[in-house]
């Protein structure tokens, strides 16, 4: 019997980045095409613009830095960052609006702290909570579900809208914006509440049918199915996806079991708004996640809790965005006291 005897690591497989960041991109298609079902063209303008801006930014500011640049552009890092913004951002929001926000993710997020592997936060969610913060009438007209609104504008109607291309058409969109663009269901759920509605008569809504978000259960669902595809492809670890998802259902499940006439479901919790997308493509970036098996744990416990509490007791409704980049922050400190043991060796911290 013969033995072969080869150095570490004793890996069969290494996936390269841009081999990794290519998977990513196909495993998010399905939730980009329940997004185009369900609200329109607009995601999908949107997805074109954010990637093409995304390049453009990477492009020069590698040439700034005398770095290689179509080496660079081959890891399609930049082009994963303009996916997720151009994913999270409002259909119908205006183009200098997504500039403004992968300007910021690509330069000031990304290459300011290095470029890719050394970013504190993810470049995406950083570029998000920026424009929330800085535009929150823009950043929260979300177009209503197709089989709820009263209008949907065409491709063309929406290319004009988003680029602002023709006043009239423009004019007449926002004399009819109640028709075309709504508040989301997290967002119209927690402002009833406050209102002194109740969770039954909040549901009984159109944005709402059989316990479920109009439109955003389908495609939370879709990224649902592509998660599950890239933990299956190897391309993610699924500690953080299910201690995320996993601890935002065990406390909205205690709430509304405690106060089911003030709190949202279990099931508008998960299927509704970033959860999906959060969970899977964006908490679980390798650069500014935690990197141990016990500690991604940790980091998507984080996540999840950070979420519910946000989306309760906070002015946020979705809080995906808030809860990951708190999580970036708490990285280091889960890396280094829940480091793994090397065999020989006492860990002392």
């Amino acid at each position: 019997m013969t033995f072969k005897i080869k150095s570490s690591p004793h890996i069969s497989v290494q996936l390269q980045t841009g081999t990794v960041m290519q998977r990513v991109i196909l495993c998010a298609l399905p939730g980009l095409l329940a997004q185009i079902v369900c609200f329109g063209w607009g995601n999908l303008i949107q997805v074109i613009l954010a990637i093409s801006l995304a390049v453009g930014f990477e492009a020069c500011i590698l040439k700034l830095r005398n770095r290689p640049i179509l080496i660079s552009l081959k890891d399609y890092s930049a082009i994963v960052t303009g996916l997720l913004l151009g994913l999270a951002l409002p259909p119908l929001a205006p183009w200098w609006l997504m500039a403004i926000g992968i300007a910021f993710a690509i330069v000031i997020v990304k290459h300011l702290y290095g470029g890719l592997g050394h970013n504190l936060f993810n470049p995406a969610m950083a570029a998000y909570v920026l424009l929330l913060v800085s535009f929150p009438v823009q950043m929260t007209s979300w177009v209503a579900p197709s089989n709820i609104a009263l209008a949907s504008p065409s491709l063309m109607e929406t290319l004009q809208v988003i680029f602002e291309l023709k006043a009239l058409v423009v004019a007449q969109f926002s004399q009819g914006i109640d028709g075309v663009t709504m508040a989301t269901p997290l967002d119209t759920f927690k402002t009833d509440l406050t209102m002194g509605l109740t969770s039954t008569e909040i549901l009984a809504k159109p944005l709402f049918m059989n316990g479920v978000s109009q439109g955003w259960f389908y495609v939370n669902l879709a990224y649902l199915a592509g998660g599950i595809m890239m933990i299956k492809l190897k391309v993610i670890r699924w500690q953080i996806s299910t201690a995320g998802i996993g601890s935002l259902a065990i406390c909205s499940t205690l709430g509304f079991m405690f106060g089911p006439d003030t709190h949202p479901s279990p099931l508008i919790h998960l299927f509704s708004g970033a959860t999906m997308i959060a969970a899977f493509f964006i908490a679980t970036d390798p650069v500014t996640a935690a990197t141990s098996n016990k500690g991604r744990l940790i980091f998507g416990a984080i996540i999840g809790i950070l979420v519910y509490v946000i989306r309760t007791f906070g002015g946020y409704p979705d809080a995906f965005a808030f809860a990951v980049l708190l999580a970036n922050l708490c990285a280091p400190f889960i890396d280094h006291y829940v480091r793994p043991k090397t065999y020989g060796h006492r860990i002392n911290y």
